[in-house]
């Protein structure tokens, strides 16, 4: 089986984003057309900066909640791979109505154009969030508990819809539950910026990285080439087992809050020493988030041929060395 999409045309929604626009930059380097459709709400022009006058590449300023842009851009497509949502758990707590309408209602006329456009594949960005209050570790897909937040029920609605699309309409479908993503680029700014850019830029400003809780909350952090190559594998599988069904994307590591931190403090220190003196604060535990994320991939390696290229603490440096070049 190719592990690599080469020659064929794309389209990935939510292009211009952290994820998407990594996507997008690297199909690109292997040949593919490729097909951006993003609302820049979260999204951002710049991480399309260096490819926006490539020749195979085009940008649809639209909106997944536009079922006509849905269709404008999944014409002639091959694969989708949908990474568009309004993410953020904290988001969703404040306003649900919104992340509905971009999580629901914008997967839904995804999916029901790629559908009529009968791609060959429709691969989307699941969320660990829908594990919710299972207490069981390491999470395996078959196995969820109640959702502790409108994000996650509206991640949940998508697998469901995806199933209900494979099972009625026939479409190939396949969906992707991240598990913390992170790397270069990522968006450091805002009140839901990811914690890993976060403390980063925390730390480098000489700031006192604010943890959650007691600072015991665990991650299965995961590097964003893991993410590149799950969705490639996914749209390429010819293994009929792996369709129409959900895969965990991780590393299968835990770590701690309290650990990452001080990963993060050593690795910044190398660059400058007054950032090991810094003391990290904590604050109250936050409303909706699961208290340990830890991953099984036995299901991705099995049915996929997944294995991560780079681990968390690889993962780390590189990002790390990525923001201080940047700053």
């Amino acid at each position: 089986m190719s592990r690599h999409i080469t020659n064929s045309r794309i389209l990935v929604t939510g292009g211009a984003g952290f994820i998407g626009s990594n996507l997008v930059k690297a199909l690109l380097e292997q040949d593919n057309e490729v097909i951006c459709l993003d609302n820049f709400i979260t999204g951002k022009h710049e991480n399309l900066a260096s490819i926006k006058d490539h020749k195979h590449f085009t940008l649809i300023e639209g909106d997944i909640r536009n079922f006509e842009d849905c269709t404008n851009a999944v014409d002639g497509v091959q694969y989708v791979l949908h990474q568009a949502a309004l993410g953020s758990v904290p988001r969703s707590i404040i306003d649900p109505i919104t992340t509905n309408s971009h999580n629901i209602t914008g997967f839904l006329n995804m999916i029901t154009a790629a559908r009529d456009a009968k791609v060959i594949r429709f691969v989307y960005a699941a969320s660990s969030s829908v594990y919710g209050d299972h207490p069981g570790l390491p999470k395996y897909e078959d196995h969820i508990g109640k959702p502790l937040s409108p994000y996650a029920i509206t991640k949940y609605v998508n697998e469901l819809y995806a199933k209900v699309f494979s099972d009625v309409y026939g479409l190939e479908t396949i969906g992707l539950r991240y598990f913390n993503v992170f790397g270069p680029n990522q968006d450091p700014d805002g009140a839901y910026a990811a914690v890993i850019p976060k403390f980063i830029t925390q730390f480098i400003n000489y700031e006192a990285p604010l943890i959650h809780g007691a600072g015991d909350t665990s991650r299965d952090f995961t590097y964003i080439d893991n993410v590149i190559q799950i969705n490639q594998l996914a749209a390429l599988t010819t293994n009929e087992e792996a369709l129409n069904t959900v895969f965990n994307v991780a590393c299968s590591e835990r770590t701690t809050l309290n650990e990452l931190a001080e990963t993060l403090q050593r690795e910044l220190a190398l660059f400058d020493k007054k950032i090991a003196d810094i003391e990290p604060i904590h604050g109250i535990d936050r409303k909706g988030d699961i208290k340990h994320s830890h991953a099984s991939i036995e299901k991705a390696k099995e049915l996929l041929e997944y294995s991560p290229k780079i681990l968390v603490n690889e993962g780390l440096g590189k990002t790390v060395k990525w923001f201080w070049e940047n700053k």
